[in-house]
């Protein structure tokens, strides 16, 4: 199986970028460079981002930490044998 270097915003996850601090954005940015370069598999390696699957109502989507309050949460998708990481949304963690 190949590994995944295809990552898309979604329409939220783009209108969620203009309202969060550009320091939360610089870091999805390097989320995002780091799978296209280097895959989604070894990505997920890098312990800052704690890529972690979520449960309950958004189980099978995925989460990566941009800081202690902002997470973005995506899931990876199979679309005629293409499958591409989707940012779902980039919001505040409540504790």
């Amino acid at each position: 199986m190949l590994d995944i270097n295809v990552v898309r915003l979604s329409k939220r996850a783009k209108r969620d970028l203009d309202t969060i601090p550009k320091h939360i954005v610089i870091k999805l940015m390097a989320w995002v460079a780091s799978v296209e370069d280097s895959g989604l598999s070894q990505t997920r390696r890098i312990p800052g981002y704690h890529d972690e699957p979520l449960k309950g109502s958004r189980q099978g989507q995925r989460s990566i930490r941009l800081n202690r309050s902002y997470r973005a949460i995506y899931e990876v998708s199979a679309n005629n044998s293409i499958e591409f990481v989707l940012i779902e949304e980039v919001n505040k963690h409540d504790y």
